[in-house]
């Protein structure tokens, strides 16, 4: 029987697993593991994702995760191309790393989200690892208590649940964690009877398959001016002022890159636009992709900027 086709539901909350081929494993040392924190990162500036909880496991990952208006397909499956490349070339072999289709299985967020991520920071528990979540170093629940700090990962919806104030819903939290220290695996997260590839109840079910792809709202180089220059409080004349002062630079390649991002323009109306080489612009374009890939607090700012154009 053929494959269903995955569901993209654009906003969606996923459970997403990716394990090693024929079950191998995928982390060695902590220098992997601190590289699929690099990538994750870059994914959600690039693909438009976001992370609200991971668990990096010897041999799997998981992941809750949101989509964007980009499938999750073309994110998971370069995350997985990539980070196959670095590992291949770091233990010098070749071949495959991950299984040939990673797992994704859309979840009603409302019914099932929070446990979602409580079973994602309690699969080190469950499988006799470490005796408490906090133990563990590569989960996303040590960021939740402030003890690691990626700003790559969104925390506030899971947090926003407990309590308004951090601290407050951060206790909570905990609380809400612990009292599932005592589950087991559960199925219920790898899919339903209703479809295969859905996590909820068959009202959530008929609801999800009765959406249709949402196309994406046009926008305009002007937009992108405007908002760029409202977040960097600039006169919108400094973008077309000669000379290369640095904060107007970095907010023309914002603009040129949110303009390649949602297709807006190509390089060559951009640089006719600000009076600039198009050499130029793309030598802007390439050290922002260069910051990007160094810093997840760059990269989150990138996706974070993507995401607001984009509900604006």
């Amino acid at each position: 029987m053929a494959r269903k086709p995955r569901l993209h539901v654009p906003g969606g909350f996923y459970h997403v697993i990716l394990r090693g081929n024929a079950r191998q494993d995928v982390f060695f040392t902590p220098q992997d593991r601190h590289r699929f924190y690099e990538l994750m990162a870059e994914g959600t500036a690039r693909f438009g994702y976001r992370v609200h909880a991971f668990c990096l496991m010897t041999n799997h990952v998981h992941l809750a995760l949101q989509a964007g208006d980009r499938s999750l397909s073309a994110g998971m499956q370069n995350l997985a191309f990539r980070y196959t490349r670095y590992l291949n070339a770091r233990l010098k072999r070749v071949g495959h790393l991950f299984e040939g289709r990673f797992r994704a299985y859309l979840v009603d967020r409302d019914r099932y989200g929070l446990a979602l991520v409580r079973y994602i920071h309690l699969n080190p528990v469950r499988t006799r690892i470490v005796p408490e979540p906090l133990a563990y170093s590569y989960c996303s629940h040590r960021a939740y208590l402030g003890r690691h700090d990626l700003p790559w990962l969104t925390t506030d919806w899971v947090l926003g649940q407990f309590a308004s104030r951090v601290g407050p819903a951060r206790q909570r939290y905990v609380r809400f964690i612990n009292e599932g220290k005592a589950e087991g695996h559960a199925e219920v997260y790898y899919g339903g009877q209703a479809d295969s590839r859905v996590v909820g109840e068959e009202d959530f079910v008929r609801g999800v398959l009765k959406i249709k792809p949402q196309r994406r709202r046009a926008f305009t180089v002007d937009e992108l001016v405007r908002y760029v220059c409202h977040r960097y409080r600039l006169p919108e004349e400094e973008l077309l002022a000669a000379g290369r002062t640095r904060l107007p630079a970095e907010a023309r390649a914002l603009v040129a890159w949110l303009a390649l991002k949602t297709q807006t323009a190509t390089l060559t109306t951009l640089a006719q636009r600000f009076g600039r080489d198009i050499s130029t612009l793309s030598h802007a374009l390439s050290r922002v992709g260069t910051r990007s890939r160094k810093s997840p607090a760059f990269a989150t700012m990138l996706s974070r900027h993507l995401y607001a154009i984009r509900q604006a």
